[in-house]
């Protein structure tokens, strides 16, 4: 088969949810395919059933994880979404591969410290507290050089400021200092969102 017309079978599976999880073997299998393009639908699709039946891709999450050290940046991207997006449903299933996510807070492509932000946004949802001693590593984020990074970075504050808003309270002053300075409207507004989700001053 060729490229596209695997790419858009893969799309018509997207939409057939009935048979997400009886596709884990077959796409898994696609992880090995010689187009990029493919492995990346590949890992993102596993991450969405992942999402919506964890169990389903245990035996997957070691061969996403490899991707992880991949030299191609959207290979990077997707496996870290993915794993962030099993992570949200079951955190016990991705918790051996937590700690290593967060080098690519400073990955070299941007895109690659959106998708980690995004994966951490999506662990925070039901497993907050893990992110307890990893402020630090957020704040940075807040000042990154790239926009789509920094207008991404409040979103964590967020979500932890609405499930545990002691991991916040410390970085309040700070987050009003860029919802009055930051260059970026949607930054700023973001910075709002977060200080909102906190609760007051």
């Amino acid at each position: 088969m060729r490229e596209s017309e695997l790419y858009q079978e893969l799309g018509a599976l997207t939409k057939d949810k009935s048979r997400w999880a009886e596709s884990v073997p077959y796409l898994s299998s696609l992880l090995s395919h010689e187009s990029v393009k493919i492995q990346a639908k590949s890992l993102w699709l596993l991450g969405e059933i992942g999402l919506a039946h964890p169990l389903s891709v245990r035996d997957t999450v070691p061969a996403i994880d490899s991707f992880l050290d991949s030299p191609t940046p959207l290979l990077r991207e997707r496996a870290v979404n993915a794993l962030g997006r099993i992570g949200r449903a079951d955190y016990s299933l991705i918790a051996p591969y937590w700690t290593d996510l967060f080098r690519f807070a400073s990955d070299e492509d941007a895109k690659v410290r959106l998708s980690f932000i995004w994966a951490s946004e999506n662990i925070a949802v039901n497993t907050p507290g893990v992110y307890q001693d990893s402020m630090p590593v957020f704040e940075k984020l807040l000042h990154d050089p790239d926009d789509r990074v920094r207008m991404e970075a409040p979103e964590i504050f967020r979500v932890l400021g609405k499930r545990r808003p002691e991991f916040v309270r410390p970085y309040i002053e700070e987050l009003w200092q860029l919802s009055e300075t930051d260059e970026n409207r949607v930054v700023r507004i973001h910075c709002l969102g977060a200080i909102k989700a906190a609760g007051p001053r």
